[in-house]
């Protein structure tokens, strides 16, 4: 497969930015978490999976920074494209258009969401799936960051944030310095966080949409996202590894683990939803083992 930067043209005319790197016989396919984040922590993973021969291949979704961003002001493209059926579609278009077959799959998060969407619907051209800091039923993450939020700030503070969502006055400066406390203690624990750029990257039309306005309420379409029914249908070698301290509730983890018929769950001590960052060499150590289990014939669920 073509290395570095590559611009594919869709077949609804957009244009998405990919990136491959590495050799060899090995596949991994990246989806980034949002949604409307960026593929930047996906950047090392050529490097820390050279050893078992892995070509590593992301791309930014439609929407996010790198890539086209429709004008979702417009009602028509916003209900055709801010959908979780076209982020699907595009998984698999991506597939194509990149030549992958019998690869591996990875989400973080959001990209969780969609791993768990393509294993089910499209699982034979997979060798293995990871889904990264996702959980299966939104009930459960909702409970779990608001205690988070309330052991964290306690509360009056917490009372003080509900206020303002009831109003909708998400801007207020007060309110995002609470959530950036959050984010700093579940979501990038490692400070200062290791990807930074000089101007905003999250595209916020797409984030708004099926999230909200951060990390801890959901308002968007997020909010009815509820797959266990679904998790059987997920046949494929699977992977679920989260942070030890971050947004997803570990219970719901091993909940997920028991439901899909050949799941392994690792967890990162000191990991936040980035765990990928905030302990790079206990993450990569699990999702190495994984993928020499698989390649082995040795994998154990």
């Amino acid at each position: 497969m073509k290395q570095g930067t590559t611009i594919i043209t869709l077949d609804n005319g957009y244009h998405l930015w990919t990136r491959t790197v590495g050799t060899g016989d090995i596949h991994l396919l990246c989806l980034h978490g949002g949604p409307g984040g960026t593929h930047e922590y996906w950047e090392n993973f050529g490097d820390e999976l050279a050893d078992l021969g892995v070509q590593v291949s992301m791309y930014d979704q439609l929407g996010s920074f790198y890539s086209d961003q429709p004008n979702y002001q417009d009602p028509e493209i916003a209900k055709k494209y801010l959908t979780y059926d076209y982020f699907l579609s595009e998984v698999e278009e991506v597939r194509q258009k990149l030549g992958l077959d019998n690869f591996y799959l990875i989400g973080q998060s959001w990209g969780g969401v969609l791993v768990q969407l393509y294993a089910a619907k499209y699982g034979q051209h997979l060798k293995g799936a990871i889904i990264s800091s996702m959980v299966d039923e939104i009930d459960d993450y909702v409970k779990h960051v608001n205690q988070c939020r309330l052991q964290t700030l306690g509360p009056d503070k917490v009372a003080y944030m509900q206020k303002i969502e009831a109003t909708n006055q998400l801007a207020d400066p007060t309110y995002q310095s609470y959530v950036e406390q959050l984010n700093q203690e579940y979501v990038d624990r490692k400070q200062p966080e290791a990807i930074r750029h000089l101007v905003p990257t999250m595209a916020t039309d797409v984030y708004n949409v099926f999230q909200g306005d951060n990390e801890f309420v959901i308002t968007g379409k997020l909010k009815d996202w509820h797959f266990r029914e679904h998790l059987q249908e997920i046949t494929v070698p699977t992977l679920l590894t989260f942070g030890e301290h971050e947004t997803m509730p570990l219970e719901t983890a091993k909940i997920m683990e028991a439901k899909i018929p050949h799941a392994r769950l690792v967890t990162t001590p000191n990991g936040g939803h980035h765990h990928m960052i905030d302990n790079a060499p206990v993450y990569f150590e699990h999702l190495k083992q994984f993928i020499s289990d698989v390649e082995n014939g040795t994998f154990k669920d």
